[in-house]
């Protein structure tokens, strides 16, 4: 039997995918090497990204009018979400899907090759299977501790949740900056993670962690080592050539990840029902998950990572304030959403005139490749 649809790679993008399949009627085989695995990561969105059939307990928190720090406060006019990962990965149930236990030896057009010569057939084949690592590739790494509401009081000093503090006064200007990231995780529990947002190379994990320790302790919060921790290192746009002609790339491997932010799995839950529709007509999935505006988008946003690594670290504080003083609609152009081209293109124009010379120069020398 030819599957509708074969998905290679079952995390958060793979996974949702293969339900949504699923869900339209379609038959779907699923391959991943622990497909029962538990996922421990903290994924966040902005609220008007999630797709509308998401339900709200896979919701666990919320934050009415986040702040984020360059120099200066910025409150964004948005609410944010943190979800409820075990409660994702339950709703995404595969129990209509055929899911196979297994590693994949090769993945072509018409199927996949696993152990022992065995083969799996589809009419469609997507790889969900992530960004392999790599010297070449900028990365975004973090590291993080979940503690007590009372315990992170001191550092939201009143804010619904901190959507980037790049305050840092233990930190040399010369360093390679980064930022405190802290969110509501639902019962009475705070994530504060020190997150490096681009590098080439990236911050270590273990230079990550004492930064943490050094910010919370200018705000008198001492970790005792016993608290729960989260470690993220992870490339932030998939190489040329990474999935081969034939099969359609999704989810960060399929380039649904933002460039400059590692943002992707809302923007996957969205498109695993475009992936559908399209196998469901039997048409080839891959124009309508990237039209030419997408495309035209990523593209753009690209330059928007190498704006980020060009920047010397004394202006990256800056860079943000004058991007969180952008209109709201215009900073939601650049965060989200995949094919407002005009809305994206008005949005760094207006950045670009905004920053300090000396940084417009900087910007202006990396959008044009050099």
């Amino acid at each position: 039997m030819i599957a509708d649809l074969l998905v290679a790679g079952l995390g958060p993008a793979g996974r949702a995918l293969a339900h949504r399949a699923t869900i339209a009627g379609l038959s779907v085989v699923a391959i991943d090497r622990n497909p029962d695995r538990i996922w421990t990561a903290t994924y966040g969105a902005w609220l008007d990204e999630l797709p509308p059939w998401l339900p709200r307990e896979t919701i666990a928190a919320r934050a009415v009018r986040p702040v984020a720090w360059g120099h200066r406060q910025h409150t964004i006019d948005r609410t944010y979400a943190v979800l409820d990962t075990p409660a994702i990965q339950r709703h995404f149930s595969l129990d209509a899907a055929s899911v196979i236990p297994a590693s994949i030896h090769q993945l072509d057009p018409r199927g996949a090759r696993l152990g022992r010569g065995q083969q799996v057939r589809a009419r469609v084949v997507v790889d969900a299977r992530g960004i392999p690592r790599s010297p070449l590739s900028a990365e975004q790494t973090a590291y993080g501790a979940v503690v007590p509401a009372a315990t992170a009081r001191p550092v939201l000093d009143g804010a619904s949740a901190l959507f980037m503090d790049w305050r840092a006064p233990r930190h040399e200007a010369t360093r390679i900056p980064s930022f405190l990231y802290a969110v509501p995780l639902g019962s009475d529990r705070w994530l504060l993670e020190e997150t490096c947002l681009a590098g080439r190379p990236a911050l270590g994990l273990g230079e990550l962690r004492q930064r943490l320790h050094d910010r919370l302790a200018g705000h008198g919060i001492e970790l005792d080592g016993t608290e729960p921790t989260e470690r993220v290192r992870f490339p932030l746009h998939p190489p040329r050539g990474l999935v081969p002609a034939g099969i359609v790339g999704f989810g960060a491997r399929g380039g649904l990840g933002h460039p400059a932010t590692g943002y992707s799995v809302a923007e996957s839950m969205r498109a695993a029902d475009v992936v559908a529709a399209a196998v469901l007509q039997g048409a080839d999935p891959s124009p309508a998950l990237h039209p030419w505006r997408a495309r035209a988008v990523s593209a753009l946003r690209s330059k928007g990572l190498a704006s980020l690594l060009a920047l010397p670290p004394s202006e990256v504080a800056g860079f943000f304030d004058a991007f969180f003083e952008l209109p709201a609609a215009q900073q939601r152009a650049y965060l989200s959403g995949r094919d407002d081209l005009a809305g994206l293109t008005t949005a760094m124009t207006a950045l670009f005139a905004r920053v300090p010379r000396s940084t417009r120069a900087r910007l202006a020398s990396s959008v044009l490749g050099r």
